[in-house]
């Protein structure tokens, strides 16, 4: 392959990912006419349309998509050689970038960032905040943090914490001339504060187990949040009930600020799991944050 294709191949991948000219010109550091030339010449060279371009959109075609599946990750795969040599220094160095919800990116994730970053200036880690199960490879993570059970089997799974356990809570001024649940089924009488999933735009359905039965549960309510922080203070101030992890309510159980419902219903379940594809040759920056991430009961 010539210079001028790979450089070419390298704008129309930008472009095709991005679905934009313009967010591919910003990624680049380019100008949109620029890269608009630089695809019509590689297309030109190649015979055959590799962009359908609208006034509102930009979409591979049949060929420009079979590019993309094929070329793309190739490309993906020098990047990271190249990346794992500059790594291969005394002292590790790197850009990571890991996906996680937010309770996992508080709880696991920047306790042992903690521990490494004072120690090594030279590493930089981006976490993007994400409740659904991102295609790590796809969107190009280096690594994600979600539940045991939800990680997919060909990934390399590393424990990072103990077992979850979730909560359904709310305020004492809540509960003021109410009855409390005592099923899940009952929460329909009950106003709940919804969390709708960024990822997939629908409201999470509440998942209960007792004595080996299953039950998910579609509560409705006045609010919905898309985090949990802001279902957490709505709770303490007696909007409705949260279902929210047990780690994240404990405090307030014990100083009286929340009450517990349904806990015989909400069983201990897998623990956070960093995962990350096979075949990645981890370089020494991942490796350490591995091993500072690692559970170890």
């Amino acid at each position: 392959m010539d210079r001028e294709n790979a450089s070419d191949l390298l704008v129309f991948l930008a472009v095709a990912r991005e679905r934009s000219f313009t967010r591919a010109a910003a990624k680049l550091g380019m100008s949109q006419s620029a890269l608009s030339q630089i695809v019509r010449n590689l297309e030109e060279r190649l015979g055959v349309r590799l962009l359908n371009r609208t006034t509102r959109s930009v979409a591979p075609t049949q060929a420009g998509d079979r590019l993309l599946q094929h070329v793309g990750p190739k490309f993906d795969e020098m990047d990271i050689e190249l990346t794992a040599l500059g790594e291969l220094r005394e002292k590790p160095a790197g850009n990571i970038r890991i996906t996680a919800t937010e309770h996992a990116a508080q709880a696991i994730l920047l306790p042992a960032l903690a521990k490494i970053l004072p120690k090594y200036r030279d590493i930089r880690v981006e976490v993007i905040v994400d409740y659904g199960l991102a295609n790590i490879v796809a969107q190009r993570y280096d690594a994600g943090i979600r539940p045991g059970e939800l990680v997919e089997k060909d990934m390399i799974a590393v424990r990072v914490g103990p077992d979850l356990r979730m909560a359904v809570v709310g305020a004492p001024s809540y509960f003021a001339g109410r009855k409390k649940p005592r099923t899940p089924r009952d929460l329909t009488e009950h106003d709940c504060l919804n969390l709708r999933l960024p990822t997939h735009g629908g409201l999470y359905a509440w998942e209960f187990e007792k004595d080996g039965r299953a039950l998910n549960v579609r509560v409705d309510g006045q609010l919905v949040f898309n985090g949990a922080g802001p279902l957490l203070t709505a709770s303490l101030n007696g909007f409705g009930l949260a279902y929210l992890m047990e780690s994240n309510v404990q405090p307030y159980i014990s100083e009286g600020r929340l009450v517990r419902v349904l806990s015989d219903w909400c069983p201990p379940f897998s623990g956070y799991h960093l995962y990350y594809p096979s075949r990645r040759q981890p370089s020494p920056a991942f490796a350490l944050l591995v091993d500072a991430l690692r559970y170890r009961r």
